[in-house]
């Protein structure tokens, strides 16, 4: 299995790629033109084992899921092996922790994508390595709180009427669903009208274009820990409920009864107000908005300790190892790029104990083998899976100097 979760064939012409195959089949395939490595499956010809029925109708053709064929063990321990097999490839073998399940009741996020196709509009996922929009009327790994996404999204996309294509991100919020359309251009106000009597129609929380308000029934919170965060637009969120919980859940434990803790990539907060029950907190982001967001959640929540911002933009200017003396311990939760140059500042500094967290296997290994040649030791680590049937795989881990 690659690590796109495709199948992986060797054969004369050299490695071939056949998505939603698994090791061990036999199957018939048909060339692609344009890419000489890979394959369109036709058939499985003599079946895996542990192959299972897709939860989907829309499996195969929807590029969303890639694993939706393969039983849930198998997938979880594959994504294990990928992350071993990234550490051992930079020289670092230790003891992986088990597949942490983190699907809870599925994603609580989604980006759809809405196309004019001629005279009518198509609201859907993209096909697998496509620009083509696979349309869809339900998607079971979404959580129940997202069951009016797609109706309210094909209402949004046929209401704006746009030539352009629309990308239309939705989040389950604790008092409705809350939309960013983008791509849109400028709304007339016809289509602001329009766009307004849908948020009513459909119950919906908020719409915003690009981030801007078109209307609003009630603003848009999420509860994180002890605290009540009002979002931002189009902010970022762990995939799922269960996901943040049982990242918290280990970086807290990881942090112990630190005094002192910087929050580095922080986002709206949900690592900060968890740790602002028994530590100091520094939170720095580049994002002002989510800054602002967990500012006010801070301050209106009971029981915290101090938690001070830092818009900063941690690839370009990382905390500094003299910066870093102040903090018994370093969390960081990266973009998936990594954070490269801040692993290289930690690695000079004095911090007791690092806690990473990344969705993203090499990119992890990469600062991880930063930190090892600082003079860090990887205590523990353990991949948590959120995103179910994909071969994405987030990681938390904890480094002791």
């Amino acid at each position: 299995m690659g690590h796109r979760g495709d199948g992986i064939a060797d054969t004369p012409a050299g490695l071939v790629y056949v998505p939603f195959t698994l090791p061990g089949e036999i199957v018939s395939a048909d060339p692609v033109a344009s890419h000489p490595d890979r394959r369109q499956l036709v058939a499985i010809d003599e079946p895996s084992p542990d192959r299972v029925a897709p939860i989907s109708p829309y499996f195969g053709s929807c590029g969303g899921c890639a694993l939706q064929q393969w039983g849930l063990a198998k997938q979880q321990e594959w994504k294990r092996q990928k992350l071993i097999e990234a550490l051992a490839h930079v020289g670092l073998r230790p003891e992986v922790a088990p597949t942490v399940d983190a699907h809870g009741e599925g994603r609580r996020r989604v980006v759809l994508h809405a196309r004019r196709r001629g005279d009518r509009v198509e609201v859907g996922f993209a096909a697998a390595r496509s620009h083509e929009i696979v349309s869809i009327d339900h998607c079971p790994i979404l959580a129940l709180a997202m069951s009016g996404a797609i109706p309210a999204a094909w209402a949004i996309a046929e209401a704006i009427d746009s030539n352009r294509p629309l990308d239309i991100q939705i989040t389950a919020t604790d008092v409705g669903l809350d939309i960013d359309v983008r791509g849109s251009g400028q709304l007339s106000a016809t289509q602001m009208a329009a766009v307004a009597t849908l948020t009513e129609a459909h119950k919906l929380a908020r719409v915003t274009r690009h981030g801007e308000l078109v209307a609003q029934r009630a603003q848009p919170v999420v509860t994180m820990g002890p605290a009540q965060v009002s979002l931002p637009p189009g902010t970022f969120l762990q995939a799922t409920t269960a996901g943040e919980e049982t990242l918290a859940r280990f970086v807290l434990a990881h942090v112990g009864k630190a005094k002192t803790v910087a929050d580095l990539f922080c986002g709206v907060g949900p690592f900060a107000l968890r740790l602002a029950r028994t530590a100091r907190v520094t939170a720095a982001d580049n994002d002002q908005g989510a800054l602002d967001a967990l500012k006010r959640a801070a301050a209106s929540t009971r029981g915290l300790k101090p938690v001070s911002t830092i818009q900063r933009d941690l690839f370009r200017q990382p905390f500094g190892a003299t910066e870093l003396k102040s903090f018994e311990v370093v969390v960081f939760d990266p973009p998936r790029q990594g954070a490269q140059a801040q692993a290289h500042e930690l690695a000079k500094s004095a911090v007791r104990i690092v806690v990473a967290v990344s969705c993203d296997t090499e990119t992890f290994a990469r600062d991880a083998k930063i930190l090892a040649d600082g003079g860090y030791r990887l205590e523990a680590v353990t991949p948590i899976d959120q995103f179910r049937y994909s071969p994405h795989v987030e990681i938390v881990a904890k480094f002791v100097r």
